[in-house]
């Protein structure tokens, strides 16, 4: 019976990861490949053979790379911005609020920026050493077109009421579809932002591509 060949997409796929994590586990010749024209592709049959004989170390870190992959959907690298300036808590959110209209994340910054101000209203967003978690107080999916996350920084940093009385110079901002991505994206920032050897990176990161190289790699190496 002749082997059948698969594309990395159609494997990135199969695992529930992305084109990136597939590269890699062929430079770590994990799978059989091929040449097929100028596309390298993946014997199905090797993948499926390394699938089942997992053991429970390469079952976790299998998982670990899903849930990276998972939150990388939300957070990509056009969403990080650094070294914005605001004098007050609603002048950051007025630019972050503005950001996400430029990247056409939503259609409206003037209702983001309501939204999120009546949430800040309510109990301030700020967790402590100097990290805050924006969001709207309800989701709404139909004003908001794809689930994603703004990453911004403010090397001055920004009197937000935190409750440790500290500024905020990290902030995410949240704008997702549902309570099971908005749950997820919590857990996962705060794990990263719990560690003061990450929060020291992402303030000392130069480039938007290092502050996200930060988000999966950190992970990984937690693992």
């Amino acid at each position: 019976m002749a082997k059948k060949y698969i594309s990395q997409a159609e494997a990135a796929k199969k695992l529930k990861v992305s084109d990136r994590v597939i590269q890699e586990m062929i430079n770590s010749r994990i799978f059989e490949t091929k040449m097929v024209g100028k596309t390298q592709k993946i014997d199905e049959d090797s993948l499926n053979e390394w699938l089942e004989n997992l053991n429970e170390d390469e079952e976790k870190l299998l998982a670990l790379k899903r849930v990276i992959c998972h939150f990388e959907e939300y957070m990509r690298a056009e969403n990080i911005f650094l070294d914005f300036h605001a004098e007050n808590k609603y002048d950051a959110i007025r630019i972050l609020s503005e950001k996400a209209k430029e990247l056409k994340l939503v259609r409206d910054a003037r209702w983001l920026y309501e939204v999120v101000v009546a949430r800040e209203e309510l109990i301030s967003t700020a967790i402590g050493n100097g990290v805050a978690l924006l969001h709207p107080r309800h989701l709404h999916p139909s004003k908001i077109k794809s689930p994603s996350i703004l990453f911004g920084r403010s090397q001055e940093g920004v009197d937000f009421d935190a409750p440790d009385n500290k500024p905020v110079n990290i902030f995410f901002m949240l704008l997702l579809h549902n309570d099971k991505q908005h749950l997820f994206s919590l857990s996962y920032i705060s794990k990263l932002v719990n560690n003061p050897e990450v929060l020291e990176r992402l303030l000392n990161a130069k480039t938007e591509e290092e502050i996200h190289k930060i988000f999966s790699e950190t992970m990984a190496e937690k693992n």
